[in-house]
C-alpha cells in the first residue's frame, strides 16, 4: 500500500469517524498526518508503521483488563459489602452516611482504577440511601461524581498507566506516588463534609457485633487492592501481571468467596442449573461487551497519539519547545502556574486520556528542564485533569451522573462546585509540595 493509496484512503476513514462522532480522533488523526505529510517527507505510511511500532507494547494490556475487573465488581457485591462496612465504621459520626460514601469511593477506587466505575458502583447504592437520609440532593450528587474521581489518581488508576507508557516513567513508582494525593483529596472531603453535616445523620453508638459482620463479609473484598498492589510493590509481577490478577481475583471473590455465579451453580439443583447459566452467560457478555466499548472508544486516540509521540521525538519538537519556553519563562515556579491553568482549561474540553495521550509527549520534557521530577508532574498533571471530570461542558462525571441518576445539569454542577474548590486547594498543594507524592518512593 503505497502513501498515495492511503492519502485517498484517508478521507473516507476520517469521514467514517465523524459519522460514529469520534472527534479527538478526528483531530488528533488530521494534526498526525499533516505533520508526517508537512514535516515527514510526505510518508504517510509511516503513521501506520509507528502507530504498529508504538501499540506494540505488552504494558497496553494493562488497561482493557483493569477496566474489565471494575466492571466485574461493579456488577457483583464488592461495593455493596464495603459500603455496608463503611456505614457500620462510620454510624456514631455526624454526616457519617456521607463520609461511609466518601472512603467506599476511596477503596473501590484502589479495586476498580477508573473513575465512571466508581461513581456508577457507589453511586447506584449510596445515593437513594443519602437522600433517604435527609441530604440536599445538590450535595449528595457533588460528593458522589467528587469522590468517583478518586479513580484516576488513587493506584491502580488507567490514566497514570497511560502516563507511564507516553513517557517511559515507572507506573509502579507512579501508582506508589498516588497514595498521597489519593489521601489528602479524601481527607480534605471529609473534613467538608463534616463541616456542613455536622448536625445530620448522627448515628446510635458503634455496635460491634455490626462492625464484626460487617469485616466478615467484606474481608475479601478489602483484600483484593493488597493482592492488587501488594504483587507490584514486592516485585512478584508487572502492572501487566498485576491487571490479569486483578481479573481473576474479581472472578474468584464474586463467585467463591460472596457465593455468584459459579458457586449457585455448585449449589444448585437441576432444574435451576439452566436458568443460572443463561444468566451468568449474560453477566459475562454484558461485562465484556461494556470494557469493549470503552477500549474501543480509548485504543484508537492510544494508537495515533503514539505515533505522533514517535514523530515529535524524532523531530527533537519537545525540545525546540523547551528552548523557544524558557525565552518567557524564566524560573519553575512560574512554569507551575501556567501549565496547571492550561491544565485546568484542557480538561473542560478533554477526558483524562485523551488529554494525557496529546499532551505527554510536550509538557513532561519541559516539567524536567525545569527540574520537576517526572513522577511527581504526572501525579500532578492526573489531579488537575481529575478536577475536568467535574467541570462542564465535557466533564464526564457530570454527564455519566445526569444520565445514571436522573438529575438536571444545573442541579449537579452547583453540587460539584465545592469539591472543584478543594480540589484546587489540593493540587496547589502537590504542585507546591513534591514530598507528598514522592515519599514513599524516595
Amino acid at each position: 500500500m503505497s502513501a498515495a493509496v492511503a492519502g485517498v484512503a484517508l478521507p473516507f476513514v476520517l469521514a467514517g469517524l465523524l459519522i460514529l462522532r469520534q472527534n479527538i480522533v478526528v483531530l488528533l488523526g488530521v494534526a498526525t498526518f499533516s505533520a508526517y505529510y508537512f514535516w515527514g517527507g510526505g510518508e504517510l505510511m509511516n503513521v501506520v508503521y509507528d502507530m504498529w511500532d508504538a501499540s506494540n507494547r505488552e504494558v497496553l494490556l494493562s488497561v482493557p483488563l483493569y477496566i474489565l475487573a471494575g466492571t466485574i465488581m461493579s456488577q457483583g457485591s464488592i461495593a455493596e459489602r464495603l459500603i455496608n462496612l463503611m456505614k457500620a465504621l462510620t454510624r456514631p459520626i455526624p454526616g457519617g452516611l456521607a463520609i461511609s460514601s466518601l472512603l467506599a469511593c476511596g477503596i473501590f477506587a484502589a479495586i476498580s482504577g477508573s473513575s465512571i466505575v466508581t461513581l456508577l458502583a457507589v453511586g447506584s447504592i449510596m445515593y437513594p440511601a443519602l437522600l433517604k437520609a435527609g441530604y440536599s440532593r445538590a450535595f449528595a450528587i457533588g460528593m458522589l461524581c467528587a469522590g468517583g474521581t478518586l479513580g484516576i489518581i488513587i493506584p491502580p488508576s488507567i490514566p497514570l498507566i497511560l502516563y507511564g507508557i507516553m513517557t517511559q516513567a515507572s507506573i509502579a513508582d507512579l501508582f506508589i506516588a498516588g497514595i498521597g494525593p489519593g489521601l489528602l483529596l479524601i481527607t480534605l472531603f471529609i473534613l467538608y463534609s463534616l463541616a456542613i453535616n455536622w448536625t445530620r445523620d448522627r448515628g446510635d453508638r458503634w455496635s460491634l457485633r455490626e462492625i464484626i459482620t460487617a469485616v466478615r463479609e467484606s474481608i475479601w473484598a478489602l483484600l483484593t487492592p493488597f493482592v492488587i498492589l501488594g504483587g507490584i510493590y514486592s516485585g512478584h509481577f508487572t502492572p501487566t501481571e498485576s491487571a490479569a490478577v486483578a481479573v481473576l481475583t474479581a472472578i474468584l471473590v464474586e463467585t467463591l468467596a460472596h457465593r455468584h455465579g459459579f458457586m449457585n451453580l455448585l449449589r444448585g439443583d437441576i432444574a435451576g442449573v439452566g436458568a443460572t447459566c443463561t444468566d451468568m452467560g449474560r453477566l459475562i457478555w454484558r461485562v465484556v461487551g461494556e470494557t469493549s466499548t470503552m477500549m474501543g472508544s480509548l485504543f484508537p486516540i492510544l494508537a495515533i497519539a503514539l505515533s505522533l509521540n514517535v514523530f515529535m521525538t524524532y523531530e527533537q519538537v519537545p525540545n525546540q519547545l523547551v528552548q523557544w519556553l524558557t525565552g518567557f519563562i524564566d524560573n519553575k515556579w512560574m512554569f507551575i502556574v501556567l501549565v496547571n491553568l492550561f491544565l485546568l482549561f484542557v480538561g473542560c474540553f478533554l477526558d483524562s486520556g485523551s488529554a494525557i495521550l496529546i499532551l505527554s509527549p510536550l509538557l513532561p520534557p519541559m516539567a524536567q528542564q525545569y527540574g520537576m521530577d517526572l513522577v511527581h508532574f504526572g501525579i500532578m498533571m492526573n489531579v488537575n485533569l481529575e478536577v475536568g471530570y467535574l467541570t462542564p461542558p465535557m466533564g464526564i462525571n457530570l454527564i455519566v451522573a445526569m444520565g445514571a441518576f436522573k438529575e438536571e445539569f444545573l442541579t449537579i454542577v452547583k453540587g460539584v462546585v465545592p469539591f472543584i474548590l478543594i480540589m484546587l486547594v489540593a493540587l496547589w498543594i502537590i504542585a507546591l509540595v513534591p514530598e507528598i507524592t514522592l515519599f514513599l518512593i524516595r
